[in-house]
């Protein structure tokens, strides 16, 4: 009784809650249309790249996550390589169930594709834009006079002596690792031949990372996965395709890209 002479004596406020509950269901609702709309775009998006690679043979592939499963640390590389073996030219891959490649293995595929305009590369242009990387022509010409100056021999001869000093750390460590019997993992040096030298010639800070565990481990270099950034180089192709998926309006020049990537 008295919730009822409430809501008499305060009409606006019984309103106001029902504005606030289909504002709410309409939020819901649209939503839900954003979703299905996605997973309809999903579906289309993988029936186009079935259609693609058909000609096109490979390793067999899970429906949700691709060859993910397959490209495990442990046995990532002998994998790569028994499907170049087995593909001479080329096959496909999947990163994810929607998430397509062709990887090259044939040096003739690969010059066709290095010989072709690199702005219709599908990963390059989504995740660098229209950099120097890939621009042609006139603008490219234009951007790389404007960075020539900085990149000069002059301002650069005396970074050479503290690279040189990095490189022969590196030299020196893997003059103790070869007299293991056992394979060497040599992306986590270089990598911290990479971070000795920026952070020597940029920063004028000796790191000593190559030597310093503590600093190595800070650096998130060490482990069997390679660290961070070996992983971040292998999801690559996987965060290039989520970046165009949602981000598509802000990459006016990849209208024409390609599904496929190398």
């Amino acid at each position: 009784m008295k919730s009822v002479l409430q809501t008499v004596m305060n009409p606006s406020g019984a309103w106001l809650n029902r504005a606030v509950s289909q504002m709410f269901h309409l939020m819901a609702v649209v939503c839900l249309a954003c979703v299905v709309l996605k997973a309809i775009q999903l579906y289309w998006r993988k029936q186009k790249l079935l259609k693609i690679f058909k000609s096109f043979p490979g390793p067999p592939t899970h429906w949700l996550y691709g060859h993910l499963q397959m490209l495990q640390q442990e046995d990532e590389l002998d994998n790569t390589a028994s499907w170049a073996e087995q593909y001479p030219h080329c096959h496909h891959m999947w990163y994810g169930g929607f998430l397509g490649f062709l990887s090259i293995n044939h040096p003739e595929y690969a010059k066709a594709v290095y010989r072709s305009d690199l702005t219709n590369s599908f990963a390059l242009c989504s995740f660098t834009g229209q950099g120097l990387l890939i621009l042609n022509g006139p603008k490219w010409f234009q951007h790389r006079r404007l960075l020539t100056p900085g990149f000069h021999y002059d301002l650069l001869k005396p970074y050479v002596t503290m690279m040189a000093d990095s490189v022969r750390v590196m030299l020196d460590k893997w003059e103790q690792l070869i007299t293991q019997d056992k394979s060497v993992e040599l992306f986590e040096h270089v990598s911290l031949m990479s971070l000795d030298s920026i952070m020597k010639c940029a920063f004028s800070y000796q790191s000593n990372c190559q030597t310093d565990r503590s600093v190595q481990a800070g650096a998130g270099t060490r482990g069997s996965g390679g660290g961070p950034a070996h992983t971040g180089l292998k999801w690559f192709p996987l965060y290039a395709g989520f970046t165009v998926w949602f981000n598509g309006s802000q990459y006016p020049h990849c209208t024409n890209c390609s599904s496929t990537s190398v």
